[in-house]
């Protein structure tokens, strides 16, 4: 009998177990689903500009989250006596910092400011869907765009413009971070910061003074003049320093706008006690340097116990000493000896500067100059159509039709036809201002083209003797006149 009865119970509890298990599993299954989550009323986002970051979401149910974002070109400055133009969202570098929490309907509008120059659009990596909301947001100066996306997954994400060339506007300061919380919200903390690091391309050697416009050369290369947080070499130094207590926890919400260099994110005597890797699930305890790949983000915390100031660097040295990749919290309060006790200098980690040391140049070394030869037209047209596809494509189009309010159109262009030189020049030197072109007008940027005498013949004369143009053939001899000044 007790043989029987203990079988009897084993079953009912086998049977107690896997139903159990079935109905957590089937709860588990519901809960994971955020398309199916209630939108309970509507709110206003709440937009920062860094090193700050809006409140927690807490507790709050689902809403649609009204955001409304603007884009500005504008002067400011990289470091000191360094100018560059910078393009933004919500008017400073990187952009606002966006907060949301999983299953919100986000309402996003995008507004390109009347004064700015050129198109732009926005690339939410926390969108599911085509070009993470860039297809639908492509905005021309003076226009504004509207389009909404449900948060599915929670995380850090990036978002940046992916306007043509993509590269030269994320390189010009185009990106910034979305917050998609759980539900329930993150884990309470102390202090909270928004720190994102960007490379920048810059005409001048890194220091040089004045105004300093992109160099696309440089980018492609990867060889960066400045390596920075939040937009500048001082953003986060001096009095724009990040500040905490003794004791207190603190969050930093840490991105990487690229465009191209990885960032190996340390503060200098501080350990992670938390690290969300690549802003994901995935939690990583103990950490001293964390990867951070362009276009990603990490979520790090940890709990300062001593006073001082606490150096942030991007520890590919070179860039947080040289280029300015370095940035402090300073914490305040009581020390504890059985936790640091020690001579304190202050002071010891500063930038360094950007002087770089190269040998002399042979002044006496004769300079070897190249003459091309013309080749038929045939082969001209059609090596120069393999050059308008890598460089020109993007913004003018297969046809090239252009795009309305944004690229003026090549096709069938009086603009073009009437002045071959100064289309020539166009390529060599770049143009800005307001043109008008088949009888519509255009203020927007031609950059300059890093392209050889025989590659801009080549590709003017793919464009003259096609779609309708006058079928002109640029010779190397043309293009090397309008080098010259003639």
């Amino acid at each position: 009998m007790k043989i029987i009865k203990t079988v009897c119970l084993l079953t009912i509890a086998s049977i107690l177990l896997i139903s159990c298990g079935s109905k957590s599993d089937k709860k588990e299954i519901a809960s994971v689903d955020p398309t199916t989550i209630y939108i309970k009323g509507t709110m206003d986002a709440e937009l920062t500009a860094p090193p700050f970051v809006p409140a927690p979401v807490g507790n709050r149910s689902a809403k649609k989250l009204i955001v409304n974002m603007e884009i500005l070109e504008e002067e400011g400055t990289m470091t000191d006596g360094v100018k560059y133009v910078y393009w933004t969202f919500g008017g400073s570098v990187p952009g606002s910092f966006i907060r949301t929490r999983v299953g919100d309907e986000v309402e996003f509008t995008l507004s390109n400011h009347p004064d700015n120059k050129l198109p732009h659009n926005i690339d939410l990596h926390a969108v599911t869907g085509p070009g993470g909301g860039a297809t639908s947001s492509f905005v021309a100066p003076g226009h504004k765009k509207t389009f909404s996306f449900k948060t599915l997954n929670p995380g850090l994400y990036v978002y940046h413009c992916a306007t043509a060339p993509v590269g030269m506007h994320i390189a010009n300061g185009m990106y910034g971070l979305i917050l998609v919380e759980p539900e329930g919200g993150l884990p309470k903390v102390d202090k909270e910061y928004y720190i994102m690091q960007g490379d920048f391309y810059t005409k001048g050697a890194n220091g040089e003074k004045g105004l300093q416009p992109f160099d696309m050369n440089k980018a492609v290369k990867e060889d960066a003049d400045y390596v920075v947080f939040n937009g500048s070499v001082d953003a986060l130094t001096g009095d724009n320093a990040i500040t905490a207590n003794v004791g207190e926890t603190v969050r930093l919400y840490v991105g990487n706008g690229g465009p191209n260099l990885t960032s190996s994110f340390h503060v200098i005597g501080e350990i992670f006690d938390n690290v969300h890797i690549e802003g994901g699930d995935m939690i990583n305890k103990n950490v001293q340097t964390t990867s951070i790949p362009a276009g990603g983000a990490a979520i790090v915390d940890f709990k300062v116990d001593v006073p001082g100031t606490f150096i942030i660097v991007d520890h590919a040295i070179f860039r947080a000493f040289n280029k300015g990749a370095l940035g402090m919290l300073k914490v305040t309060g009581e020390e504890k000896k059985r936790v640091y006790s020690g001579v304190k200098q202050e002071g010891i980690y500063n930038p360094e500067g950007g002087t770089i040391q190269t040998m002399p140049e042979d002044k006496n070394k004769k300079k070897v100059v190249v003459h091309s030869g013309e080749k038929p037209l045939a082969k001209k047209i059609a090596d120069g159509k393999q050059v308008y596809m890598k460089t020109c494509f993007a913004c003018h189009q297969a046809e090239g039709q252009g795009i309305p309010n944004a690229f003026p159109p090549l096709a069938n262009s009086d603009y073009l036809n009437a002045d071959v030189k100064r289309a020539v020049g166009i390529i060599l030197n770049g143009k800005t201002g307001e043109i008008t072109v088949n009888g519509k007008k255009y203020n927007s940027v031609m950059t300059k083209q890093t392209l050889s005498d025989e590659e801009v013949a080549d590709v003017m004369t793919y464009v003259y003797n096609s779609w309708g143009n006058n079928k002109t053939n640029v010779k190397i001899s043309t293009v090397q006149e309008v080098k010259n000044g003639h």
